[in-house]
């Protein structure tokens, strides 16, 4: 919470019964993107142009009337508020305070993700096999993105009437199950790319997820405008990067976390403008360093050769002792930069994000998850160009006022409990469409018979308690254990079948290999690693999962003289994932001022945590 903002309400979360608050500025949002409808005074029990409030006193042109102003605002009773705008009234259906707390509001959205569990399946149009992050089991219709984008696709055929004798969720489910799907969420703008998700303008990319402008790049997850990159997570503008973690604009980095615009290097935290440096952290424009030391060049490469030879024997050791030398050094609270006014960590160039995780050129945003520029936006996921919207996950390229959706790409406007519509606006309850408008549960209405339907929709949302709530986890396409939700709340099989949550056993068929490699018979010399390991299959050392190399991965590898991977892509993701802070903040005292902190670094944790003012003047 903020200075300027004040707690008027706390209240108990539904699902996991704990507390959380609502501010002043929380209510000042939900208020200004609740949508409004135009509306005639006489439908709202007035006299003419000049309506009358409870009291039979004449309404001023700029005053609003609550229609049951018994209930205190923001509660489900108190929802519509009548607008005069000049001589036009219109009806703002207010959305009040949510009944989730931030992490089940979080954990609600991303269990209707599904990103790095990909499947072959059949294509329910063309009849071909293709791939799909849509199982085999699902019951859904899935076509092949370029069918789905094709004339040969219109989802507005499945269209159905909305029933008032049944609640909303019910109608949108049974929708739901008939509108075919697009079997991976990509764009038409992929060259030899089609086993990726959530991406657009790839090159040679495989395994990319959540990608855009890449080339060569493998394993990465949340990645964009790179080259030549290989299991990096939440970065931007590299080449030739391996196991990096929010980096950007660096070249040649191995294991490095929280770099900018550095080159040549290997195990680095927290550094900008550094080159040919090992285990180092905090520094700035640096050259020729190990653990924090300056040497001679000539040092640097004696001692960067036989480090080389400990990283091809042992990488997991090195990788510990990294974090070790971590602990003996400074960390700032949080990982914001450029920024004012933010909480949480990894914020780059925002303004007035509360609670935000990764998030780069936004503001006035709140409980999100990687947004890069959002503008008034509250707990919205994964977006690009996003405004004036709440509650929703997953979008692309500039979309404004859109409510309690699932992803939608591309010029969308005005969409309420809508899921993957692309250049749409004024949608509600729609599923699947392209270039639509005013249209409800895929049906295509005049503007007048829509904004005269959707007033009367929502009053039945009101009445059974569902307007105010995201989609319920049950009607999610995907099963809780192949989703996003289940990487940062993790559940077991008995935790989230006793909850909202769906589950699977299901498991993708692994193709038939000459052989299977236990990890441990691997040579530690790269170059002793024949070329017929493309043909077998390699056993995790921890999951003991069966995983395979591809070419361009073994080469990579070659070119940068670094070992093979030991473990599963999914177990390097879970790795990569366990080395950021996590999403939870924690009161803790700057541990040179003694100053009450907010931060991601729990009391419990080794590290020496600086506040932002004592940690710019030791480093700077």
């Amino acid at each position: 919470m903020f200075q300027n903002e004040k707690v008027v309400e706390t209240k108990i979360c539904k699902h996991c019964n704990s507390k959380f608050e609502i501010t002043d500025k929380d209510l000042e949002f939900y208020e200004k993107v609740s949508p409004v409808f135009p509306s005639s005074p006489l439908d709202k029990g007035g006299k003419g142009d000049f309506p009358y409030n409870n009291n039979n006193q004449n309404i001023k042109n700029s005053e609003t009337i609550p229609k049951s102003s018994s209930k205190t605002k923001g509660s489900p009773g108190w929802q519509n508020v009548l607008i005069k705008d000049l001589w036009n009234w219109k009806v703002r259906y207010l959305i009040p305070s949510p009944t989730l707390c931030p992490d089940c509001r979080f954990q609600n959205r991303q269990s209707f993700l599904n990103c790095r569990n990909l499947y072959k399946r059949t294509c329910d149009y063309s009849k071909k096999e293709i791939i799909s992050n849509y199982s085999p089991d699902k019951p859904y219709k899935v076509y092949d993105p370029k069918i789905w984008f094709s004339d040969k696709s219109d989802s507005i055929i499945y269209w159905k009437d909305f029933d008032f004798s049944r609640n909303f969720f019910e109608q949108y489910n049974d929708l739901f199950k008939i509108v075919p799907r697009m079997a991976l969420d990509q764009w038409i703008n992929m060259n030899n790319s089609s086993f990726n998700n959530y991406a657009d303008f790839l090159k040679d990319c495989y395994m990319c997820i959540h990608a855009i402008n890449d080339v060569n790049c493998y394993y990465d997850y949340s990645i964009f405008e790179s080259i030549d990159c290989i299991d990096c997570y939440w970065s931007y503008e590299n080449k030739n990067c391996y196991e990096c973690i929010s980096c950007k604009q660096s070249y040649n980095l191995f294991y490095c976390n929280l770099c900018n615009n550095c080159n040549d290097s290997y195990f680095l935290k927290s550094c900008i403008w550094c080159k040919n440096c090992i285990f180092c952290t905090n520094l700035i424009s640096q050259e020729y360093c190990i653990l924090n030391k300056q040497l001679s060049k000539e040092e640097y490469n004696i001692e960067k050769e036989k480090f080389l030879n400990e990283l091809k024997k042992n990488k997991q050791n090195l990788q510990k002792n990294f974090i070790e030398f971590l602990w003996k050094n400074i960390a700032k609270y949080a990982s914001i930069t450029n920024s004012e006014n933010c909480t949480w960590d990894n914020i780059m160039w925002s303004k007035n994000c509360k609670k935000c995780f990764s998030s780069n050129n936004s503001e006035n945003v709140a409980y999100s998850f990687m947004t890069d520029k959002a503008i008034n936006c509250y707990d919205c996921d994964s977006n690009n160009n996003l405004e004036n919207s709440y509650y929703s996950l997953i979008s692309w390229a500039s979309a404004y006022n859109c409510h309690f959706c699932i992803a939608w790409w591309d010029n969308c406007k005005n969409l309420l409990y809508s899921d993957y519509c692309f250049f749409c606006s004024n949608c509600f309850w729609c599923i699947w469409l392209k270039n639509k408008s005013y249209c409800i549960l895929n049906k295509q209405y005049t503007k007048e018979q829509y904004e005269t339907l959707v007033p009367k929709i929502i009053e039945h949302m009101i009445s059974t308690q569902e307007w105010w709530e995201f989609f319920p986890s049950s009607i999610s396409p995907f099963w809780y254990n192949e989703t996003v939700a289940e990487e940062y709340l993790p559940l077991s099989k008995a935790e989230a079948l006793k909850s909202w949550f769906k589950w699977s056993d299901y498991e993708q068929p692994f193709p038939k290999v000459d052989k299977i490699i236990p990890a441990s018979k691997l040579p530690n010399d790269i170059f002793s690693i024949p070329d017929d390991i493309l043909n077998r299959a390699i056993e995790c050392e921890i999951t003991k999962k069966p995983f395979r190399l591809i070419k361009q991965e073994l080469e990579f590898y070659r070119k940068h003289n670094l070992p093979i991977p030991k473990r599963h892509p999914d177990q390097r993701h879970l790795d990569r994932m366990s080395l950021r802070n996590p999403r939870k903040l924690f009161d803790r005292k700057c541990y040179k001022c003694g100053k009450n902190i907010k931060t991601t670094y729990s009391p419990d944790r080794n590290e020496i945590v600086y506040c932002e003012e004592c940690y710019n003047k030791e480093i700077y």
